[in-house]
């Protein structure tokens, strides 16, 4: 029996080698334009941790270098979200919002109006202004207002893409302090608490507006908080909290997974972000039953309670986890280190009530008086390395600050400051 000849002539071989290295091409492409790049509230996952390296053991004096400030994005405390070359920050002028467009040396690119800005009425409107950080994925920008004006923004020209209104469009309630939300993206869709009977939970179509599916969740009333997106083997998990309830939802579909009570009282609004490290979530109340608490997270997304120490309470300032310790500030100037598996606290250094970020083995602190630290953790305990205060600005010193390419972001009400530390 005769066989086939497999001899291939070097012309062939050349042309088979072409076609591969072809189809290699084309393979890379593909997964490269499916990788997406996101710019979100308190970094990348979520978790107050900046990938920076070589930033500066100790700031000059006076506070590190000052690169450019630009005053004149408005009342709030919005902080910013940096990709690429462009900076985008919410802001309000004359009640409105605005989301603000600069390059990183500080000029302006664009503005686009947002609607109205949430001014308060009473007690609320002590904290009147921008509260939500965009999200950027690719070539869109996504903003709320605090009014509930959820928008589509192209990151080049400033063209709306679309928008919904939260309360008019979605049937959602309008919160005493108004939204401040800062969606979160998986995929085409866009989620958000309405806080409605009916439409409670929703995903959006990120490229549209329209509505992928609404849930009822927990039937229960809006809270201030931004959620997490969890990547489970089997599937992707949303994890938020309302009034009343953390709880977690299929992304998919909506379909409730898990949830936990927590305790609330008028003067004790929830609204900090889960966070979520090593198969638990991790939050922290202001609430005097609830405080700090750790939820192990299950493969099918349902939540149960390891502990809670009652003794740790946070409002708004956020805590990062590094290692297997978390890390939070306090009442009374304090920042403290607690072990995750058990919520005993383990040290404590005295450090202005703020919020808290982590890079290169150091926590930036920026405390609701102006205070900027800087202070490291090892084995025997914190070390203030260096602080100094933010003087411009106006209004509450609530935003979060932030890092990128080894430049700090701070956001004091109308002004918005760059700060080199690397």
């Amino acid at each position: 029996m005769n066989r086939p000849n497999y001899h291939l002539t070097p012309l062939l071989y050349s042309f088979l080698a072409i076609i591969c290295l072809f189809v290699l091409s084309c393979t890379s492409n593909v997964s490269n334009s499916s990788k997406s790049e996101i710019a979100q509230w308190r970094g990348l996952d979520r978790n107050g941790i900046y990938p920076e390296t070589e930033l500066l053991d100790v700031w000059p004096e006076n506070g590190p270098e000052l690169l450019w400030k630009y005053e004149g994005i408005g009342k709030g405390y919005a902080a910013p979200s940096v990709l690429g070359d462009k900076l985008f920050v919410n802001g309000e002028q004359d009640s409105t919002s605005y989301l603000f467009a600069f390059n990183l040396s500080g000029h302006l690119l664009w503005k686009a109006e947002n609607g109205k800005e949430f001014m308060g009425d009473g007690f609320s409107a002590t904290y009147p202004g921008s509260r939500s950080t965009p999200t950027i994925v690719d070539d869109l920008v996504y903003t709320t207002s605090g009014k509930g004006r959820i928008a589509c923004f192209d990151v080049v020209s400033g063209t709306e893409k679309w928008a919904v209104d939260i309360v008019n469009d979605l049937g959602g309630t309008e919160p005493y302090f108004g939204y401040s939300e800062s969606v979160v993206i998986d995929n085409n869709k866009l989620f958000c608490f309405a806080g409605g009977e009916k439409n409670n939970t929703l995903a959006l179509d990120r490229y549209n507006g329209e509505i992928i599916w609404s849930v009822a969740a927990m039937q229960d009333t809006f809270s201030y908080c931004s959620p997490v997106l969890v990547e489970l083997p089997e599937k992707n998990v949303l994890v938020t909290h309302s009034r009343h309830f953390m709880y977690t939802m299929d992304a998919e579909n909506g379909t409730v997974l898990g949830s936990s009570a927590l305790d609330y009282k008028y003067d004790g609004e929830h609204c900090n972000s889960p966070l979520y490290s090593d198969g638990a979530i991790y939050f922290i109340s202001n609430e005097k039953n609830d405080g700090a608490l750790r939820l192990n997270l299950t493969a099918e997304g349902a939540l149960t309670e390891q502990w809670k120490n009652p003794k740790i309470k946070n409002n708004f300032n956020g805590y990062v986890k590094v290692d297997n310790k978390l890390f939070t500030m306090i009442k009374g100037n304090k920042l403290l280190s607690i072990d995750s598996n058990s919520g005993v606290i383990t040290y404590s250094i005295k450090a202005a009530t703020g919020s808290i970020i982590y890079a290169d083995n150091k926590f930036i602190c920026y405390g609701m008086n102006g205070d900027v630290s800087m202070i490291t953790y090892n084995e025997d305990g914190f070390q203030l390395k260096s602080n100094f205060k933010v003087n411009e600005g106006s209004g509450q010193h609530f935003a979060h600050p932030v890092l990128n390419n080894g430049v700090m972001y701070i956001r004091h009400g109308n002004t918005l400051l760059a700060y080199l530390i690397k």
